[in-house]
C-alpha cells in the first residue's frame, strides 16, 4: 500500500486543449480495456454547458470533461494516477450565455488516499490543479465535485465512475463491459422562460434538491438513454456491468429483467462476493459489478426496481440479437416505461409526456396502434376538454353518474382507476394529447374520428372510437378479458 503522495500544485496558466484527456478514460458506457501502463495521466476539466436531459428538455449542468456523467476512468491496484483538471468555467459558449456563472470547482477521487484538505481544494476559475496518487483497493468509485454546496455541485453534473481492477484482474473472463452510473436530476423551467435552439431551458431547483424530490432518475446522464441506444450483447455472452448510483440522495434497487446476477462484488471489489442475485441495492456513491449470462436472444431490460424512479427514466435495455448486428426489437416492455412518441417543446404538454409514458404505455398508444388499451390518437378531438378533465379526476364518479361513462364502462368492462391526480397534472395529460394530435403522425390503423368533437358514444361507434384516458385496459373479447385483473 502507497500512502506517499507529493503535494497539490495549483497554478493560473490558462490551458486550452481537450477537455478530457488521457489513455485510462472511455467516453461512453463502452468500457475500454485496461491501458498498460503504470502510470496513468488523467486530465478532466470543469465546464459549464447545455446538455440534452430528456426530450424536449435543456438543463443547465456542470461538467467533468465536459460531459455528464465525466469519463470513466480504469485503472489497477498499484497504478499511479497522475491528475491535471483546469477550472473552464468561465469559458464562453457559442450563442447567448444561458449557463450558471463561473465558481469555484473541485475534484474528491474516493479511490484515493489522500490528505482532502491539499488534494481536494478548490480552485477559481482560470486556475488549474494537478496532484497524484495511487490506486490501493480495487472497487468502482465514485469521483465528484467536492465544493460546497457539494449537493448542488453533484445534482448539476459533476461526477463520474473510476474502475480500479485488482493487482491480477478479475477471476473471471467476459465478453461485453458496460459502465451504468445512475443519478438523480432536479430540474424547473428557467423564470426568465429562455429557450435553447428553440427548447426551453431548465434549471437546477434548489428546493427539490434538498428535498431529496428529483423530476428525473436517470442511466448515464440522460432519460432513458439506453432505450435509444441499446447496449448490444449476443445470446450465450457474459456480460460485466460496472453500476455505481451516484445519487446524490437516493437509493438504488439494480436489476436487469429477464437474468440473474451470476456474480455480484459489492463495492466492486471481488473480495465482496456474492452468487445468484436479482438485484443489488445501492446508496448513494455505493458501487458494484453484476455479472450476467444471456439467456437467448431477446431485450434484457435495466432498471431500478424502486420503480418510482424507473418512471422518471431509470431504464435501459441489453439487445441481444441472433446474429452479427441484429439487435433484437424491444418487444412490449411498456410496463418499465419505454417511450413511444416524438416530443412537445412546452414544459407542461412534455410533463404530460412523461407522466404518460410512465403510467400509462402499459395499456395504450399514441398513434401506435391498440395494445391492452384503445390507441389514444386523437381524444383530444373526440372529447371536449371538460370531459376529459372531470374523467380523469373522479372516473368512478363519472362512470355511474355521466351518460357517457356509463357507457364506456358497460363496453369496456373493466372500469377506469382513480389515479387520484392534481389539477394541474391533469392539465397537463390533456396538453399531451392536443400536441400529440396535431403532430404525431398515426403509424398503421387508428381510430376513425367522429363527426363531431365531444359527441357521445353512438350505436355504430366502435371499440377503436372509444377514448379511454390513461390507465384504462382495454378488453379485445369476453374469451380474452376472463380473470384479466387491472
Amino acid at each position: 500500500m502507497d500512502l506517499k503522495s507529493p503535494p497539490a500544485v495549483v497554478t493560473s496558466t490558462r490551458y486550452t486543449g481537450p477537455y478530457a484527456a488521457g489513455s485510462a478514460l472511455s467516453m461512453d458506457a463502452t468500457v475500454r480495456p485496461l491501458s498498460p501502463e503504470p502510470v496513468k495521466e488523467v486530465r478532466l476539466d470543469t465546464t459549464h454547458k447545455i446538455i440534452d436531459l430528456a426530450p424536449g428538455v435543456k438543463f443547465s449542468a456542470w461538467t467533468f470533461g465536459d460531459t455528464v456523467p465525466g469519463p470513466v476512468v480504469r485503472a489497477r491496484v498499484g497504478d499511479r494516477i497522475k491528475f491535471t483538471m483546469t477550472n473552464r468555467s468561465d469559458e464562453p459558449i457559442p450563442g447567448v450565455r444561458v449557463t450558471a456563472a463561473p465558481m469555484m470547482h473541485s475534484m474528491d477521487f474516493h479511490s484515493a488516499m489522500v490528505s482532502p484538505q491539499d488534494k481536494y481544494r478548490s480552485i477559481a476559475p482560470g486556475q488549474t490543479i494537478s496532484f497524484e496518487f495511487t490506486a490501493n483497493y480495487p472497487g468502482v468509485y465514485m469521483y465528484h465535485c467536492g465544493t460546497p454546496m457539494v449537493l448542488e455541485h453533484i445534482a448539476s453534473g459533476m461526477y463520474g465512475m473510476m474502475i480500479v481492477e485488482p493487482r491480477k484482474g478479475y477471476p473471471t473472463k467476459v465478453d461485453r463491459e458496460y459502465a451504468v452510473v445512475q443519478s438523480e436530476f432536479y430540474t424547473k423551467p428557467d423564470p426568465d422562460k429562455r429557450q435553447v435552439d428553440g427548447v426551453p431551458l431548465y434549471l437546477l431547483d434548489g428546493d427539490r434538491v434538498r428535498a431529496k424530490a428529483p423530476t428525473y432518475t436517470v442511466f448515464n446522464g440522460k432519460y432513458n438513454g439506453f432505450v435509444d441506444k441499446p447496449l448490444p450483447a449476443q445470446p450465450g455472452e457474459r456480460v460485466r456491468l460496472f453500476v455505481l448510483n451516484v445519487g446524490p440522495s437516493n437509493t438504488s434497487s439494480f436489476h436487469v429483467v429477464g437474468t440473474i446476477f451470476d456474480r455480484v462484488w459489492m463495492e466492486g471489489n471481488p473480495d465482496n462476493q456474492w452468487r445468484g442475485a436479482q438485484t443489488v441495492l445501492l446508496g448513494s456513491s455505493n458501487g458494484a459489478i453484476v455479472e450476467f449470462l444471456v439467456p437467448e436472444k431477446g431485450s434484457y431490460v435495466m432498471v431500478d426496481h424502486h420503480f418510482a424512479n424507473a418512471s422518471q427514466g431509470a431504464i435501459g435495455l441489453i439487445a441481444a440479437g441472433g446474429g452479427a448486428g441484429d439487435h433484437a426489437p424491444a418487444g412490449d416492455p411498456e410496463h418499465h416505461n419505454i417511450p413511444a412518441t416524438a416530443a412537445p417543446t412546452d414544459p407542461v404538454a412534455q410533463r404530460g409526456k412523461l407522466d404518460f409514458e410512465s403510467k400509462c404505455l402499459a395499456c395504450h398508444s399514441i398513434a401506435g396502434g391498440d395494445k391492452l388499451g384503445p390507441d389514444l390518437y386523437g381524444v383530444s378531438r373526440r372529447r371536449d376538454e371538460a370531459w376529459l378533465f372531470r374523467w380523469m379526476k373522479d372516473p368512478e364518479r363519472m362512470a355511474q353518474t355521466d351518460e357517457l361513462g356509463r357507457k364506456l364502462l358497460e363496453q369496456w368492462k373493466v372500469p377506469m382507476p382513480n389515479q387520484n391526480l392534481s389539477d394541474q397534472e391533469v392539465r397537463q395529460y390533456i396538453a399531451y394529447f392536443k400536441w400529440a394530435d396535431e403532430h404525431v403522425k398515426p403509424q398503421g390503423k387508428v381510430q376513425p374520428q367522429p363527426a363531431s368533437p365531444g359527441a357521445a358514444l353512438s350505436p355504430s361507434e366502435t371499440k377503436s372510437a372509444t377514448p379511454i384516458p390513461p390507465g384504462t385496459k382495454q378488453p379485445s373479447s369476453p374469451a380474452t378479458t376472463k380473470g384479466h385483473a387491472h
